[in-house]
C-alpha cells in the first residue's frame, strides 16, 4: 500500500477515551475526538465500559477518516488493566476498574502467592493497581470464570483484537506492575501458572508488530479500506518514551504526566529501587527494563484545585516564595514515594487565594517528581509529557529541585498518542530525532531554597 502518513490512534486513558489522526511527518494531531472514561458501577463490580468505548472508537474513526484520511491504526491505554475472553471471543467477564478496592479483601492470600520484587520489578499495591491481584480476586469470587475464560489480553491488545481478530499481548503492559511479568528474563513470572492462566495467555508480540488488516466488518463500520495495517499497540507511558527512545541518546529521562505522573530514566545510575516507595521497572517497546516511579499527581492536582481557576499572577507567586507557603505529601496516599503520609500545608490552606494555591500545588507536584527522579537514577536531561509540560511553575521548580535542563516536549499535550502513531513508521526509515521542545531555565534562587527547604521539613 502507499506511503503511511496519517495514522488513527485509539488513546484510552484512564480519565478519558480519544482517537485522534496524527500527522507522522509533522508529528502532530490533526483531529481529537473524546469521550469520557466513565466507570459502569456494577454490578458485578466498578468495570470499565468497553461497549461504549467500542462504539464511541468507530463512529470517531468513521469522522476522522472523512475528515482526514488515515492510512494506518495504532493503540495505546492505561495500564494495570486485562480483558478476559470466552471462546467465542467475547467477554468471559466485564473489565474491572483498577481503583475497585474488592481485591484488597483477599489480599493476605494474594501476598501468599505473588512473585518477590526481585522476579517481577513489580511493587505490592492496594487496590487493583497490581493485574495479578485483580485476577486473583475475580477467580476466587467468580469460581465459574477460569472455566469461561479462554484468553487473556493486555488492554491495548484488546482494542487490537477488536480491529483485526488477531489475539496477542505485549510486554509494556505486561510489564507495569502486573506481577506477570519477569522483565530480566523475558518471561511471563511464576504467578501466571500459579493462577492457571499459562495457556490462556496470549502470545507475546513487539508493540510495533502489524498484526495485520482491519476486520471487513470494522472497515464497513468505519469506512477505512480493508487493507488499513493495525498494530500490536502499547502502554501509555512507554508511548510517551518511544519517541525519545528512538531520538535521544542516554542519558535522559521523560516524565509522562496526565492521571498518574510517570518517571522513566534511560541509562541513568544504577540505585536499588524501593518497592515500598512505588518504584517498579517499566519495560519500553524493545523489551529492556527500565526503572521507574510514579504518583497520581494529575489526580492529586484535582483534588487540590477542586475545580478553582488553574492559574496565578506573578504576585501570587511572590507571595508563595516569600512566605514558603507549601504543600507536604500525599495528597493521595496511595500510591506514590510517599504513601501512607496524610498531606498537609504549612499555613492555613483556608487563607490562600486560588493563585497561590495554584502555584504551591505546582510546585509541590514537582517536588515529589523530582524525589521520583532521584529513586530511580535518573541523569541527564528530563523531557517532560503530557499537561504539566504546559505548567511553568512546575517546570521551573523542576529545574530548581534537579539542577538539570528541563524540557517541555514538543507536542507535549499529545506525546501518548505521537508515540502510538510512530510504531507504525517504516521500520527501515531513517530514525527520526528527537524534536527539541521549550526548555525551562529560571534560574531565580527562591525556587533552589524553597526546593530545599521542603526537603527539611518532610516529616
Amino acid at each position: 500500500m502507499a506511503a503511511i502518513r496519517n495514522v488513527g490512534v485509539i488513546d484510552i486513558g484512564k480519565t478519558n477515551a480519544k482517537v485522534a489522526v496524527v500527522d507522522l511527518d509533522q508529528r502532530r494531531e490533526l483531529g481529537v475526538l473524546t469521550r469520557p472514561n466513565t466507570v459502569l458501577p456494577g454490578p458485578p463490580y466498578p468495570h470499565f465500559d468497553l461497549e461504549g468505548h467500542w462504539g464511541f472508537i468507530c463512529e470517531a474513526l468513521s469522522k476522522l477518516h472523512e475528515a482526514h484520511g488515515i492510512d494506518a491504526l495504532s493503540v495505546t491505554t492505561h495500564g494495570a488493566s486485562a480483558v478476559l475472553l470466552d471462546a467465542e471471543g467475547n467477554l468471559a467477564a466485564p473489565m474491572l476498574d483498577y481503583e475497585f478496592t474488592g481485591p484488597d479483601d483477599l489480599a493476605d492470600d494474594y501476598e501468599a502467592i505473588r512473585p518477590d520484587f526481585i522476579e517481577t520489578g513489580s511493587p505490592r499495591l492496594g487496590m487493583g493497581l497490581n493485574l495479578g491481584a485483580q485476577l486473583h480476586w475475580q477467580l476466587k469470587t467468580d469460581l465459574d470464570l477460569l472455566g469461561r475464560v479462554t484468553t487473556v489480553l493486555t488492554y491495548p491488545q484488546y482494542w487490537a483484537y477488536k480491529l483485526t481478530g488477531v489475539l496477542s499481548n505485549e510486554v509494556t503492559s505486561l510489564g507495569c506492575h502486573t506481577d506477570l511479568w519477569c522483565p530480566s528474563e523475558n518471561r511471563f513470572s511464576s504467578l501466571v501458572d500459579r493462577l492457571d492462566l499459562t495457556d490462556r495467555m496470549a502470545p507475546v508480540r513487539r508493540a510495533g508488530d502489524s498484526l495485520g488488516p482491519i476486520l471487513s466488518d470494522v472497515a464497513s463500520r468505519t469506512g477505512l479500506p480493508e487493507d488499513t495495517p493495525v498494530s500490536c499497540g502499547i502502554h501509555d507511558s512507554n508511548a510517551s518514551l518511544y519517541p525519545h527512545l528512538i531520538g535521544r541518546e542516554p542519558p535522559f529521562s521523560v516524565v509522562s504526566t496526565g492521571t498518574w505522573v510517570i518517571v522513566l530514566a534511560i541509562g541513568g545510575g544504577e540505585v536499588m529501587l524501593d518497592p515500598s516507595r512505588d518504584t517498579l521497572i517499566n519495560v519500553n517497546a524493545f523489551g529492556d527494563p527500565v526503572p521507574s516511579a510514579r504518583f497520581m499527581g494529575g489526580r492529586e492536582f484535582d483534588m487540590i484545585l477542586q475545580g478553582r481557576e488553574k492559574g496565578c499572577s506573578e504576585r501570587e507567586i511572590e507571595i508563595v516564595l516569600s512566605r514558603e507557603i507549601m504543600l507536604f505529601p500525599a495528597v493521595d496516599p496511595r500510591s506514590g514515594p510517599f504513601q501512607g503520609r496524610e498531606h498537609h500545608w504549612s499555613v492555613d490552606e483556608t487563607v490562600l487565594s486560588d493563585g497561590e494555591r495554584f502555584a504551591a500545588t505546582s510546585f509541590y507536584l514537582a517536588l515529589v517528581t523530582a524525589e521520583c527522579l532521584a529513586m530511580t537514577g535518573a541523569d541527564g536531561p528530563v523531557v517532560v509529557e503530557g499537561p504539566f509540560a504546559q505548567n511553568r511553575l512546575y517546570l521551573d521548580m523542576l529545574v530548581a529541585a534537579t539542577a538539570r535542563p528541563v524540557e517541555a516536549s514538543a507536542g507535549s499535550v499529545t506525546g501518548t498518542s505521537i508515540g502510538a502513531a510512530l510504531l507504525v513508521a517504516d521500520s527501515e526509515a531513517q530514525e527520526p530525532e528527537a524534536q527539541a521542545g521549550e526548555t525551562a531555565d529560571n534560574r531565580d534562587p527562591r525556587l533552589a531554597k524553597y526546593a530545599r527547604k521542603w526537603r527539611e521539613q518532610l516529616r
